[in-house]
């Protein structure tokens, strides 16, 4: 296991190696806009932008501009200085994280405690008018964009513009720190509109993958020997059939905690995601590497996670 863990952790390191180079030549590269250009104003004067291009170091070879920001990286945790207004995108990072790290965190626990109690009830029901109500109802979920969620949800429940005003709405943000009562009553309506997609998913995978173990022979034999139909389902049926849900759960997590941007937008919620967007829009290259990477990184390590929790999870999955 630990050799394991260490091949795992070499490949994080070229991973992460090779995501900043290709985000690095696909924004030197290809057509964009200039960020110096962009930061000289309207109508900027040619020498004006090109002292602006010589102070960010843009007028100097691709490689040397990827070898200076991987140096800084590497041996300062220094992920360079935004184009756009100066400040350090460390700082921008770490203080938009927070909010993100909620936002992805409370939305997490909600569509696991519904899609896998619901896949579990429609499983052990199966083609009762309950199975059939849960999974069209979870189809609908899985169609609705997450943007048309949340702007609906506004509209119904915002206090501010809301037809039954029971819930803060967009822009009521504040951070755990300042008041946790109003942290946690600001992201109650992004939770559970983040959640719905992912729990609509995961109840039909999870039903259809418990309805396929719940056959099994091993099954049958356990009824046999007289085990309760609750430690058949959950002791033996579940352990097997949520293996693909521990699977996507953590590439799902590790997504949204490096930035949720549609429900970020739509609640203006200042987290990473809306950092992400507005750099892109920007041409700000140091900012888009230092977002691209941290999302590469909760990736990668929630892979790793993943990876290490199967062994625990089935007995049968040894590494070596």
């Amino acid at each position: 296991m630990i050799r394991y863990i260490l091949r795992r952790l070499l490949w994080v390191v070229f991973l992460l190696f090779a995501v900043s180079f290709i985000t690095f030549v696909i924004f030197y590269l290809l057509p964009s806009a200039d960020p110096a250009a962009l930061r000289a104003g309207r109508q900027p004067n040619p020498a004006l932008v090109a002292s602006i291009r010589h102070q960010l170091g843009l007028d100097q070879p691709w490689y040397v501009q990827y070898g200076r920001y991987m140096k800084n990286l590497i041996f300062h945790f220094d992920f360079g200085f935004s184009y756009q207004n100066g400040v350090p995108v460390r700082q921008l990072i770490f203080s938009r994280l927070p909010a993100s790290i909620s936002l992805a965190a409370g939305a997490a626990f909600l569509w696991l405690v519904v899609g896998i109690g619901v896949g579990i009830i429609a499983a052990v029901r199966p083609r009762t008018k309950l199975d059939r109500a849960s999974m069209g109802l979870a189809l609908v979920g899985i169609s609705a964009p997450v943007y048309w969620l949340g702007l609906v949800a506004l509209y119904l429940f915002s206090s501010d513009i809301g037809l039954i005003p029971i819930l803060p709405g967009a822009n009521s943000y504040v951070p755990l720190s300042e008041d946790p009562f109003a942290w946690f009553s600001s992201l109650i309506m992004p939770w559970c509109v983040l959640a719905v997609s992912f729990a609509a998913f995961y109840s039909r995978l999870l039903r259809g993958n418990l309805t396929e173990v719940l056959n099994e022979d091993y099954i049958r034999t356990a009824r046999a020997k007289g085990l309760s139909e609750r430690r058949v389902v959950f002791r033996h049926g579940l352990r097997s059939a949520i293996t693909p849900i521990v699977t996507i759960f953590g590439l799902d997590l590790g997504i949204l905690l490096g930035g949720a941007i549609l429900t970020e937008t739509v609640f203006n919620i200042p987290g990473i995601g809306r950092l992400s967007y507005a750099s892109i829009v920007r041409s700000d290259l140091p900012v888009i590497q230092g977002t691209v990477l941290l999302g590469a990184f909760f990736i990668v390590f929630a892979n790793l996670f993943v990876d290490i929790f199967y062994a625990f999870l089935d007995p049968r999955v040894r590494y070596e």
